[in-house]
């Protein structure tokens, strides 16, 4: 249910790894807010009229990484909102750059058990198609974590949290930037 006691100023650019909880805590947090809900990678795929599987397997990760940061851009235009990227978007000094100038990036800090734990039965995941999984998941981990950690927040995910309660920390990270939400004045948060 929207809370009408919050106004959003800038789109909300949820960032960090696959399995995170960027989608699931994105849809609630823009109901929450009573604002539009989008995915890169949705849009993505509904442009393509494929998978992203697809697309890497056809035209590769860089031909990939070109439509995203395109997508990424179109989004931001559009009236605020919360935007959920896909795990390697926040990578690129351009879309880093463009998120900052206009939206906010949040990321979703989880740690590698609770990623783990959350993509090991999915076969979704097109850079998790080796060998050993885990141990892609652990090295994409670690190389992309001193980016993650560029965002203009972080809210640290922990595995006792539902998707509510990770909305709820969110919301409580964006207060502290008044040029990014604001809570209308007689509302209580």
């Amino acid at each position: 249910m929207a809370d009408q006691s919050y106004r959003l100023k800038k789109t909300i650019v949820l960032v960090g790894m696959m399995g995170a909880g960027k989608s699931a805590v994105g849809r609630h947090l823009a109901e929450h807010l009573g604002v539009r809900f989008l995915d890169s990678d949705d849009e993505i795929v509904k442009a393509a009229s494929m998978s992203i599987a697809e697309i890497f397997a056809r035209d590769g990760e860089p031909f990939f990484r070109d439509r995203e940061s395109e997508v990424i851009s179109r989004l931001l235009d559009g009236r605020p909102g919360v935007l959920s990227t896909g795990g390697g978007a926040f990578l690129a000094p351009r879309n880093r750059q463009m998120i900052t100038e206009r939206g906010v990036s949040v990321w979703l800090d989880g740690d590698l058990e609770l990623l783990w734990a959350r993509v090991r039965h999915k076969d979704t995941r097109p850079l998790l198609r080796t060998a050993n999984p885990k141990a892609t998941l652990a090295e994409i981990y670690d190389a992309r974590v001193p980016q993650y950690g560029l965002a203009d927040l972080s809210v640290k995910a922990d595995p006792s949290y539902s998707i509510a309660d990770m909305s709820g920390q969110v919301v409580r990270a964006l207060l502290t930037r008044p040029d990014v939400l604001e809570l209308r004045k007689g509302s209580r948060q």
